[in-house]
């Protein structure tokens, strides 16, 4: 492994689950934590730890962002771009607007450093058995340089093209997971007025052509039988946003996002801001079910 040096940005559930990857396939890495992190999980991933980000740098060849907004990810650029960062390469993970990363990449350049987006799909289950899926945007030669990591965290590594277009294809990807939840809450709906039982949908609709595996993967949450949580309501409101405002900067409207996007702002009000995305559709089953019982429909 010619470049093993790692360095991470970022440790919530998805930069530990990179971080706990790459140190089980064997590169040395090192994480910094706005919030901190304790010896025990850093001994627990596998990691050494660094007091701030200059320190992270210092000991990294490739340094990886995992962070949680635009906001965030826009004072780590800064700050980056601040030290001497000659032969580096930094690799943006967060699903983020490409506007932002796009501001950053001659502060970046200048500091002698190369940027690419590499937004990942996925949660950190798939992440930590490297399934998660990866689109990278960027210069080719930065790409290859960065593939053989890419490739221990994800089967799906896809090259979109030039500096923010990976993240462009991430929230086009994200748009159509989102509205997967939105028209599943009211076919939901839909049928329960027209008197179907909760049971017999949930069956029709995860044996039909329209059952992606990410719904089938979800079943148990939505019929009740699991509180597992593989990416939580906040989180899809946070994309939801993200790609709300990208589409407002480009003028394009996306209705059925908007939909989507008042759904899970609703089950988050009532409580559920970190259950399971697919809590929003729970939540209307057992809505649907209740009103479809107290109008007497067997």
């Amino acid at each position: 492994m010619s470049e093993t040096r790692i360095g991470i940005i970022g440790l919530g559930r998805m930069g530990s689950a990179i971080a706990g990857r790459l140190a089980a396939c064997g590169f040395h890495v090192t994480g910094w934590n706005r919030s901190g992190i304790d010896a025990d999980k850093a001994a627990a991933l596998g990691i050494k730890t660094a007091e701030d980000i200059a320190a992270l740098s210092a000991t990294s060849d490739i340094i990886l962002s995992s962070l949680i907004d635009d906001a965030a990810v826009d004072s780590v650029m800064r700050t980056l771009a601040g030290l001497p960062l000659a032969g580096k390469l930094v690799v943006e993970t967060s699903t983020i607007s490409p506007q932002t990363l796009r501001a950053h990449q001659e502060a970046i350049t200048v500091a002698g450093a190369r940027l690419l987006d590499a937004p990942i799909s996925g949660g950190p289950e798939t992440v930590l058995g490297g399934r998660a899926g990866l689109y990278i945007g960027g210069a080719a030669e930065d790409f290859e340089r960065f593939r053989p990591i890419a490739d221990k965290l994800s089967d799906r590594v896809h090259h979109i093209g030039p500096l923010g277009d990976g993240l462009s294809a991430k929230l086009v990807n994200n748009m159509m997971l989102i509205g997967l939840w939105q028209t599943m809450k009211e076919a939901i709906t839909l049928g329960a007025k027209a008197g179907l039982p909760a049971e017999r949908m949930i069956a029709v609709l995860s044996g039909s052509p329209a059952a992606s595996p990410a719904m089938k993967s979800r079943l148990p949450i939505i019929t009740g039988e699991s509180e597992a949580v593989g990416f939580p309501v906040s989180g899809a409101i946070k994309d939801a946003r993200v790609v709300r405002d990208f589409a407002e900067q480009l003028g394009i409207a996306i209705p059925a996002t908007a939909a989507s996007l008042a759904s899970f702002e609703r089950v988050a009000a009532l409580g559920h801001m970190e259950r399971d995305l697919a809590t929003m559709v729970r939540v209307a089953l057992v809505e649907a079910e209740e009103e479809r019982l107290a109008a007497g429909r067997k």
